[in-house]
């Protein structure tokens, strides 16, 4: 049995299979490259953990693949380790670099954790499977607070900015799985920073995003349904409802 479970690791990484076994090792905490993020973006590494959880339950809500959706999103943020500070959840002091740069070097730096991403995918042998996160979770979106900077700076004339380079490289998603990551890293981060008090803001901010990235058209190349489009959408409020639910303030203890 363990010779034809070898055997089954080294033909998956010979040829370039994604098979259980290989998703169940990336998946494990100890893995070098998941390690490295959790010391060097701590935060960044608690994002992907909420988004793995809220991804896994969406895909298994419509019947794609948990586990791999899982793993890939364990990885879809790993070039933030380049430069941690230069994203928001790692800025602990208070302080956000982008205030001293111009809107042009910070959507660059912020683009670049995409190809630095795939650098270390490569580096650490990460199926094309698994790596086909990295780049798919944003699409050809636009980093629209820096955008906005910058056509702030241009007197509101789009003709000055261009907005190309505000725009990550793509592809778009291209499966069902890349495209649910999409959705969860954009609704967990809407949902955290918005702190929502109840379940119908949760849904407002979840349809918010979905309907925000069909009409850029970062959906038009994978085959989710508006069916299973709504279910994913069900499945994340139920999920982001367990976790950031509003809390009971309980009274102060008196001092006796």
């Amino acid at each position: 049995a363990s010779l034809t479970l070898a055997g089954l690791f080294v033909v998956g990484n010979l040829f370039d299979i994604t098979t259980s076994l290989q998703l169940l090792e990336l998946a494990r905490p100890s893995h070098p490259l998941l390690s490295e993020l959790l010391h060097k973006a701590p935060a960044t590494y608690h994002h992907t953990v909420m988004v793995a959880n809220l991804a896994e339950q969406a895909a298994e809500r419509i019947g794609a693949n948990p586990l791999l959706t899982r793993v890939g999103a364990f990885y879809h943020d790993v070039g933030k380790i380049v430069r941690p500070h230069f994203f928001s959840e790692n800025q602990m002091d208070g302080v956000n670099i982008h205030d001293r740069l111009d809107p042009y070097t910070s959507a660059e730096i912020l683009i670049s954790h995409v190809t630095d991403g795939l650098e270390l995918a490569k580096k650490y042998r990460l199926p094309s499977r698994v790596r086909a996160f990295i780049p798919e979770h944003h699409g050809t979106m636009r980093v629209s607070f820096m955008y906005q900077k910058a056509l702030q700076e241009a007197g509101g004339d789009p003709s000055k900015v261009d907005e190309t380079r505000f725009r990550y490289p793509g592809p778009k998603p291209q499966s069902k799985e890349t495209a649910i990551l999409m959705l969860a890293d954009g609704c967990e981060s809407a949902v955290r920073a918005a702190r929502p008090t109840s379940v119908e803001e949760i849904e407002r901010i979840v349809r918010k995003i979905v309907e925000a990235r069909l009409a850029d058209g970062q959906l038009d190349e994978c085959d989710l349904t508006l069916r299973e489009l709504k279910q994913v959408a069900q499945s994340f409020v139920e999920t982001l409802r367990g976790v950031y639910h509003p809390r009971v303030k309980y009274p102060e203890p008196e001092e006796r």
